[in-house]
């Protein structure tokens, strides 16, 4: 895939596998089985920009502006709405934010590990960083002086003590920095993506860039606890002449945290240990780690009057992504004042029901053919085999009394999760019949879930 297509509308495309690179380091292949059993990660973008309701930093890229400004409907100056939008760190106030009530809500959903934005392309760091004031610490945001201001320590503490492992989302660009987008340079105000200079011509400029962005980076690996996950953003930086020496940092890093893993979105290389679609599911199973990242509703930035997936869009997403081989990273943002929506909060809650019947068909699972095809999904663990029967809306009216597997494994019996019973079955040829016995209609699941046991 060209560079040119790789980001579009703000939307990472993932690399195709055959650009995975598979780490030396023992602990780090360990790491990645670790990763592919876990399935399940709440991801969460927030930053003052929740506060209007917009798309998260593209809206101060002119280059992007076509795209990420539809929402932009109180002024035609765009240099007074970048104005506007930096100074959202002086108004972001969320003094309704409970780590604990977000950590239990995940817990209850089942979500494995957590991937935190603690700084996108705006440069807000979200945690008590030394190396700018721009940050949710910083004395000219109204938040310093709660008991919870280092959001990023408190939101990692409380994940942690509910046993949830944990993603640093970091964004390599910084549009706040002025050794990113510095003034006065030949882009003017024009700005795009990258740096508002040639790094080659000014390198003295580009070198104080890198030394912030990795003392920030230090600072997340160093001070706030474990880190299983270094989840790395804009893909552009590295590339051409934006070389910020990842390997030395991370490197460093793995010095205190061997088992970091690192997620160096659409770069591909040593730092990319796992590939990152994003709003979208791959039309074929993936033969090495990845995980999609997709929202809950229809923004990763908290939108108002935003419109939400049903529980069954989301199970049924979950199961095709995990069926395909990868991780599914469910996107929920947060409000303004610190709480979740309250739809957010009762489709989480709801999954976590599911999640409790039929975990064990997801987690720690690994792929098998048929995969996915039609309405049925595979997946496999120890002596089992997980077949779902997908249900859509419009087929909850009717029920079939017998459903056909193409599995051709020589199966000892069937159970049902979440019903407590064996189901009779027969050989058929190139696979299973399987007879399910009638339900009333409010009984009739989301997804039929099947355990086929082998000899």
């Amino acid at each position: 895939m060209s560079e040119e297509k790789l980001v579009e509308q703000g939307v990472h495309h993932y690399l195709s596998e055959k650009n995975w690179v598979e780490p030396k380091e023992e602990i780090l292949k360990q790491r990645l089985e670790w990763f592919k059993d876990q399935k399940l990660a709440l991801m969460m973008h927030w930053g003052p920009y929740s506060q209007i309701g917009l798309v998260e930093s593209w809206a101060l890229s002119d280059e992007d502006g076509d795209w990420s400004r539809d929402d932009v409907d109180w002024t035609e100056d765009m240099e007074d709405f970048k104005r506007e939008y930096f100074d959202l760190n002086k108004t972001f106030n969320p003094i309704r934010f409970q780590p604990e009530k977000w950590a239990e809500l995940a817990h209850h959903a089942g979500f494995k590990y957590l991937i935190f934005t603690t700084k996108h392309h705006d440069g807000f760091s979200m945690w008590d960083t030394n190396e700018t004031e721009y940050k949710i610490t910083g004395k000219a945001c109204p938040f310093h002086l709660h008991k919870y201001a280092d959001i990023t320590r408190n939101v990692f503490d409380a994940f942690r003590d509910k046993g949830i492992a944990i993603a640093a989302y970091f964004s390599k660009a910084d549009w706040h920095t002025p050794y990113y987008w510095a003034p006065g340079m030949e882009r003017g105000s024009n700005m795009w993506r990258g740096p508002s200079y040639d790094p080659e011509q000014y390198p003295w400029m580009w070198d104080k860039f890198i030394s912030f962005t990795h003392n920030q980076m230090m600072e997340l690996m160093t001070k706030y606890g474990r880190i299983d996950i270094l989840w790395l953003d804009a893909g552009w930086v590295g590339k051409r002449n934006q070389d910020i020496r990842l390997g030395e940092v991370v490197e460093k890093a793995r010095k205190h945290q061997p088992w970091l893993l690192t997620a160096d979105r659409t770069v591909g290389g040593l730092y990319e240990n796992y590939i990152t679609p994003e709003q979208t599911i791959p039309e074929h199973p993936i033969h090495v780690p990845w995980e999609s990242c997709i929202s809950i509703a229809t923004s990763f930035a908290f939108k108002f009057e935003d419109e939400y997936k049903s529980l069954r869009e989301i199970i049924h997403t979950l199961v095709e992504i995990v069926a395909k081989g990868g991780n599914l990273a469910l996107n929920v943002p947060p409000q303004p004042d610190g709480r979740l929506p309250r739809k957010a909060v009762e489709l989480l809650q709801s999954l976590g029901e599911w999640m409790k019947v039929n975990g064990e068909a997801i987690y720690g699972t690994r792929m098998i053919a048929p995969y996915f095809q039609d309405n049925l999904a595979f997946t496999k663990k120890d002596n089992a085999i997980y077949c779902f029967r997908l249900l859509e809306e419009e087929e909850m009216s009717y029920q079939e009394e017998s459903i056909f597997i193409p599995i051709s494994e020589e199966i000892t019996h069937i159970e049902w999760l979440g019903v407590n019973q064996q189901l009779p079955f027969e050989y058929k040829e190139q696979g299973l019949q399987i007879h399910v016995p009638h339900l009333n209609k409010e009984e009739v699941p989301i997804a039929y879930v099947f355990k086929l046991v082998k000899r």
